[in-house]
């Protein structure tokens, strides 16, 4: 598992002042979360990254092997980054929140590498020596905070304090 934490001064000086006058922000986080998981979701749509910058494009073999597997799910997924026979990165995101804390992620154990990228051969090789991965994997990063993003999660403690102050 990879872990990632992100550190921003606007937004923990927004959090300082939600904490200043509760206990308990969960509430919060579990706002922040909801809004974490659409946006993530939503680079899958884009196919790019936090930063914007697209992803890359998947290879010719990759593409092939989905063509000689003649499932009938790849022909409109063919060519888009992070997408698979299955579409289960992109269904698996999702928040796990508490008191002081929003974790953005998947279960699906080959995340890490489509969000970091591995060369061929990163995990060792199989029974018959050939190696794992059988090709090189470009980092292709959906996890993470966008600057829309680290607008909106501003917005939602902001709108946790209005209501305090309006109660």
């Amino acid at each position: 598992m990879y872990s990632v934490e992100i550190n921003d001064a606007e937004v923990d000086a927004a959090l300082a002042r939600l904490e200043a006058h509760l206990d308990n922000m969960s509430g919060a986080f579990d706002d922040i979360g909801e809004y974490m998981v659409r946006s993530t979701k939503e680079r899958f749509t884009q196919g790019v990254s936090p930063e914007g910058v697209p992803w890359a494009p998947k290879s010719l073999p990759t593409i092939e092997a989905y063509r000689q597997r003649s499932d009938s799910r790849n022909s409109r997924l063919d060519y888009r980054p992070l997408f698979g026979p299955t579409g289960a990165l992109s269904s698996t995101i999702s928040a796990q929140t508490g008191r002081d804390f929003a974790e953005i992620g998947s279960n699906m154990i080959y995340a890490g590498t489509m969000q970091f990228g591995a060369s061929r051969g990163a995990f060792g090789s199989t029974s018959r020596g050939s190696p794992i991965p059988w090709g090189a994997i470009p980092a292709r990063p959906f996890l993470g905070v966008s600057d829309q993003d680290r607008v909106a999660i501003i917005d939602v403690i902001e709108e946790w304090l209005g209501g305090l102050v309006d109660d």
